[in-house]
């Protein structure tokens, strides 16, 4: 099958949720990609922050192969290898206390609302509202597109999730003014990615994890598509 016929039948079968380049591309090598017809591309998109390590890299090639020959998947109502060796090793690199392991950044986003709003529920039946930013992206499912900052995104998929407050990013004042009795979190992204690579100033994080502390509420950082860590918390 030529590329015009595979793209023909791609766009005769397959949803039109992305509007596609008229690239069809073949194989991929570490940064770089190439199509149909041997042009080379720097891949900046890299499988929209998915291909952090490369096209083809040997090492994963081998491990997938491997892994395929043993279990391809058996789901977590079973134990399998390699798991919690896995999730301690995060532990070990990032600090923190656990992992959840899932498919993609918007269900990482969901599941953070979802430990919000119990935790919320736990302390107070009312704290359910998390404050998020405009200008964000947290993802395309319902919960993660009702904390997403841009109407873009949002219009035609009302009434979304009910719950979420918007206020301007890398602003601590407009965040504290807006926190009220029923939140339960705050969730930014530490940079803003698809809303144009918006860094905030170097205090700001820091300030948002000491107001959230004296809120007694949570600070959710969406680095999904970003890798700026939080200031280290050593309280006990």
């Amino acid at each position: 099958m030529n590329p015009s016929e595979s793209q023909a039948l791609t766009n005769r079968w397959v949803i039109p949720t992305y509007q596609r380049l008229p690239i069809t591309l073949v194989r991929g090598k570490g940064p770089c990609v190439w199509d149909e017809k041997g042009k080379k591309y720097l891949d900046f998109i890299s499988g929209i922050a998915v291909a952090n390590l490369g096209h083809a890299p040997k090492a994963v090639a081998q491990a997938i192969s491997a892994q395929a020959k043993k279990l391809i998947h058996c789901s977590n109502l079973f134990y399998v290898d390699g798991q919690g060796e896995l999730a301690e090793l995060l532990a070990r690199l990032t600090g923190l206390e656990g992992t959840f392991f899932c498919n993609s950044g918007t269900e990482a986003v969901e599941t953070a609302i979802k430990l919000a709003r119990f935790f919320g529920i736990k302390k107070n039946q009312d704290r359910y509202e998390i404050i998020a930013t405009e200008n964000s992206f947290h993802g395309r499912t319902c919960g993660s597109l009702s904390a997403t900052g841009q109407e873009k995104y949002r219009t035609g998929f009302g009434p979304l999730l009910p719950g979420f407050r918007h206020v301007p990013f890398g602003d601590l004042g407009a965040m504290e003014r807006a926190i009220t009795p029923n939140t339960c979190a705050v969730l930014v992204e530490p940079i803003q990615a698809e809303g144009g690579v918006v860094i905030p100033d170097k205090s700001y994080l820091a300030e948002l994890r000491k107001l959230t502390k004296e809120k007694g509420i949570l600070l959710i950082l969406d680095e999904v598509q970003t890798a700026r860590p939080c200031p280290p918390d050593t309280s006990p």
